[in-house]
């Protein structure tokens, strides 16, 4: 009999007790702007959260003058967010001590748990579960634009057995999640790498030609939002297709040819227009657009850059993709509440300009190595899946296992599982 089937037999044979997410949690205060007059804070919004990671990625310093409305909730470190807006794209982190005592959205429900009763990581494993997101799409309201009201998410009931028992289902789910853990700190270490070598290849001295970005195209423009969409049609990029620096065809919106050609006309894409965001936490990404997915076009928070003849798109994109950029950006949109870099900005941007030769050869170099990169990540994500879809099975069988009080699993399955996670920990 493995330790969490004597612990059950012995503090919840019957089964654990239900209590709602209002039952288990506290109240969270709001920040009063108004009189507050202390040092920036980290503005957590909801794109903030990467989807898959399940982390905090990136934050806006505010203060009160540029603080958006939205920007109210304190957190406290070991508070779980979980997006409510558009909530089945699964926006929910648990919050780490760097994020103590910032700002977040009110677009998150805030779930701060009373630790007499329930465990942080209890929470945040039972909202990750496909039961808990089955309620919350039976749940949420709109059709356009889904969501659900902190309200309904805190009426969801979960089993909250002893704490005893909770603390072993969390040792062994966190002993899956350790090694995702590990395996995607080694990607994000890659990536970093290839921006250190990226950035120093395009760092040039005086002597090479520098120019406004304007200078050398013959269209920096940005694109229409329509006023709806079909599900066939002409191609409509969003920042959303983006992966990398490239378009992902089965990630396109559509549009219908005569809105394509009037209502879009001005923003008609043409291979290798370089698209970069333009507003919003994502600003700064780019992509070139492929000859295949062509007739295309795109919306109003991506500018659309068209180079004249005798320069190399793959050489600006990957200047745009740089510290150059980085900084000019930062620079140019401190202190905006809602990050945005306008037409002006974009045109007056100073790049190096090697020639045509040079740009080619630097693109190569650049290429390769991006080409590495990506051929040792290709693993690396794939096992995060893998690890990703093993912490799910047994996430969703011992949360189960915990409402209904009886063993879903072998003698001593549960405890091979952890050991073996354990090891390829160690060993790693």
């Amino acid at each position: 009999m493995s330790r969490l089937d004597e612990l059950i037999e012995k503090l919840c044979p019957d089964g654990a007790e239900f209590l709602t997410l209002q039952e288990c949690t506290q109240k969270v205060k709001n920040i009063k702007w108004k009189s507050y007059s202390g040092n920036d804070k980290k503005y957590i919004d909801l794109s903030s959260v990467d989807r898959d990671l399940h982390c905090i990625m990136e934050t806006q310093n505010i203060n009160s003058d540029s603080a958006p409305s939205r920007a109210q909730q304190i957190v406290q470190t070991d508070d779980i967010l979980l997006g409510t807006t558009r909530p089945m794209l699964k926006r929910y982190c648990m919050i780490p001590e760097t994020y103590d005592n910032e700002i977040c959205s009110t677009g998150f429900c805030v779930l701060r748990a009373n630790t007499e009763i329930v465990l942080p990581k209890w929470i945040y494993h039972n909202i990750a579960t496909t039961d808990f997101f089955a309620y919350v799409e039976q749940n949420q309201k709109g059709a356009s634009y889904p969501a659900i009201s902190d309200a309904s998410v805190k009426a969801f009931s979960l089993p909250v057995p002893p704490l005893e028992v909770q603390c072993e289902i969390v040792h062994i789910l966190d002993s899956f999640t350790l090694l995702t853990a590990e395996l995607t700190a080694e990607l994000t270490a890659r990536k970093k790498q290839y921006e250190y070598y990226r950035d120093n290849i395009l760092t040039f001295d005086t002597t090479i030609k520098h120019v406004r970005l304007g200078d050398i195209c013959s269209v920096i423009t940005k694109g229409t939002t329509p006023k709806s969409y079909t599900k066939t049609g002409v191609s409509f990029v969003k920042t959303e297709a983006f992966d990398g620096a490239k378009i992902i065809p089965n990630k396109l919106s559509y549009v219908d040819e005569e809105t394509h050609t009037t209502f879009l006309k001005r923003s008609m894409l043409e291979e290798n227009d370089i698209l970069i965001t333009i507003a919003g936490a994502t600003i700064g990404k780019c992509a070139i657009v492929p000859k295949e997915i062509l007739p295309a076009n795109t919306n109003q928070a991506l500018a659309i850059i068209r180079l004249a003849k005798g320069n190399s798109p793959k050489y600006v994109m990957y200047l745009l993709q740089s510290d150059l950029m980085k900084r000019y950006m930062q620079k140019n949109i401190k202190g905006s509440a809602q990050p945005n870099l306008n037409l002006k900005q974009l045109n007056d941007f100073i790049i190096p300009l090697p020639p045509l030769n040079v740009q080619e050869r630097l693109v190569r170099v650049l290429d390769n190595f991006e080409a590495i990169c990506t051929d040792l990540n290709i693993g690396l994500p794939a096992e995060i899946e893998a690890r990703q879809k093993q912490y799910e099975y047994y996430r969703d069988l011992l949360l189960t296992f915990a409402e209904t009080g009886s063993t879903l699993m072998t003698d001593r399955q549960t405890d091979r599982q952890t050991d073996r996670q354990t090891d390829r920990a160690e060993r790693n």
